[in-house]
């Protein structure tokens, strides 16, 4: 005879009776102690009447910005700190902390102090209306301000609004934004296409959603940092470049052997340039020029692909020596593959020209392979 299991029905816990917070609000940081406190003050002003919560992302900040968030949430339950080790980025902070939550709303919002948090109320209220799934704060927008940004921003980041054409719709005025909310339901159609790449999550969203999205934009005015420094760098332009490559071309070619094959082609020049100083200019013999030549160009390769390629898994120390011997090492057997492959197919008669593009094309392949798994794949102690 069976006898089917009995299972009680769930009940509240008497102490954690309460509903959890409706909206969640994600701040991802990286040295911001000295803005912490008073975005709290500011977000429990203009939150007073709201269930929410602030979730702090914090990437290991070496200034204590999660000891300092940890002792707020001590005293307020609204207050919560995500701490990784080991990653860096804010659209994977962003993502982490949304998924974190269980709140049917989400607002990504940054430490910095420059973005209107004043607008969260009506941002939650339009989105409660139905006909929405994310409203984003524009600077660009009738009525929005970027603020007192110096000509150069200004116009890079003209530019990478130009640019996101390629993967938003054109209505969007400012795809670059940083200051937004959306539903849980559009975290929950897109989680699994994202590709966490750098700063602009908002861009990630929209270019992985199934379908167009239902969007409104507030204006407002974009503030001088309060404390801290900018993060903006010119790592940040190429991580852009490589998120809309990514939503370009990522289903089919991985974005990192992209990044990878853009820096071996810089590193053809350096080639060229270390072979022309030390065989002509030097007047070295030329097996000697080309040997040096050859580890320049290895070397360039390792360290911009250290920078920028594998930014999130960068050696650094001892770690950086060992790297560039395993690269070193890697490189060079992709290099006898490529004149093996070369060889044989020219001596199949299949032209120099067709032989030489395939002998390139599978001495980058067994680089970036190998070096992924080599290099930039081993465990960290």
């Amino acid at each position: 005879m069976n006898v089917a299991e009995h299972h009680p029905p769930l009940e509240a816990h008497p102490a954690a009776a309460g509903p959890g917070p409706e909206l969640s609000i994600i701040v991802p940081t990286f040295n911001e102690r000295d803005n912490v406190a008073e975005l709290i003050g500011r977000l429990a002003a203009c939150l007073a009447d709201r269930s929410w919560e602030v979730v702090f992302v914090d990437d290991d900040s070496p200034d204590g910005t999660a000891d300092l968030v940890r002792q707020h949430a001590n005293a307020d339950s609204r207050v919560r700190c995500l701490r990784r080790i080991g990653r860096r980025g804010l659209s994977s902070a962003c993502i982490e902390g949304m998924l974190a939550s269980t709140a049917g709303y989400l607002a990504v919002i940054d430490a910095d102090l420059q973005h209107d948090e004043r607008l969260l109320p009506q941002m939650l209220d339009i989105l409660k209306l139905g006909d929405t799934d994310i409203v984003v704060g524009s600077r660009y927008a009738p009525g929005g301000d970027i603020g007192d940004w110096d000509a150069r921003r200004a116009r890079m980041s003209r530019l990478a609004v130009r640019l996101s054409r390629l993967v938003v719709p054109r209505e969007l005025t400012d795809p670059m934004s940083g200051f937004f909310m959306m539903r849980r339901s559009v975290l929950e159609d897109t989680v699994r296409n994202l590709s966490a790449i750098g700063f602009k999550i908002l861009t990630d969203l929209f270019a992985s959603h199934h379908g167009p999205l239902r969007f409104k934009e507030l204006a407002y005015r974009f503030s001088l940092r309060r404390a801290g420094e900018s993060k903006l760098d010119s790592v940040t332009a190429w991580d852009y470049l490589m998120l809309l490559l990514d939503k370009l071309v990522g289903r089919w070619i991985p974005v990192r052997f992209l990044a990878f094959s853009i820096v071996g082609t810089a590193g053809v020049a350096v080639h060229f340039a270390a072979l022309a100083l030390v065989f002509r200019g030097l007047k070295h013999p030329f097996i000697e020029g080309e040997t040096v030549a050859t580890l320049c160009a290895m070397t360039f390769n390792y360290t911009v692909n250290n920078v920028l390629t594998y930014r999130d898994m960068r050696l650094r120390g001892m770690r950086w020596w060992r790297g560039w011997l395993s690269f070193v090492l890697a490189c060079s057997v992709g290099g006898f593959a490529n004149v093996g492959i070369a060889s044989t197919l020219y001596g199949l008669g299949r032209g120099w020209l067709p032989a030489a593009i395939a002998g390139i094309l599978i001495g980058a392949v067994w680089n970036y392979a190998v070096t992924m798994v080599l290099t930039w794949g081993r465990p960290r102690k």
